[in-house]
């Protein structure tokens, strides 16, 4: 009986799961349309009040989004401010909405590989992963890896689109 051989693992092909930069900090949102008087407007006193009195300490290290869901002028301060309190708090944060903190996340992750391991390398980028922006992630590995690989491909190992190749 011949012996079976795994020609993929022996390739020497780097595959990359998407899953592996899926953020894994549990996110949380911050809406400032709850301190807007009459839902309009926001008054500073009232505002800094709430500042000072909110318990920051429970977005210890967690990912927040900064949004207003309600259709008003918000001050740039306010957003300012509440950046200041989750900064101290260890908090990974971002104005925008839970898909722009994930993005940031995701890129993060991405900046934080080390290119010596794809150097000169064949990369397989694996595309079926449960992440909420997988063309964005893809892009950024892209980005990320092209100067340092020999090639990029996307799908599975059995079966490839190839993205780059140096030359």
């Amino acid at each position: 009986m011949d012996k079976i051989v795994n020609k993929v693992a022996n390739s020497g092909l780097i595959s990359i799961d998407l899953g592996d930069y899926k953020p894994k900090v549990t996110i949380e949102g911050v809406d400032i349309a709850e301190q807007l008087w009459q839902g309009l407007v926001l008054k500073e006193k009232d505002f800094r009040a709430w500042i000072k009195e909110n318990d920051w300490s429970k977005f210890e290290n967690k990912a927040v989004y900064i949004h207003c869901s309600a259709d008003a002028i918000v001050p740039t301060w306010a957003y300012m401010l509440i950046g200041s309190q989750l900064e101290k708090n260890g908090a990974q944060y971002v104005v925008g909405d839970k898909n722009d903190l994930e993005k940031k996340l995701i890129l993060d992750r991405i900046l934080a590989d080390d290119l010596d391991q794809f150097r000169e390398g064949r990369v397989i980028i694996k595309g079926c992963a449960d992440i909420a922006t997988p063309e964005f992630a893809m892009v950024e590995l892209v980005r990320h890896l092209q100067p340092v690989v020999k090639s990029i491909m996307y799908g599975e190992p059995c079966s490839t689109v190839p993205v780059f190749k140096r030359k």
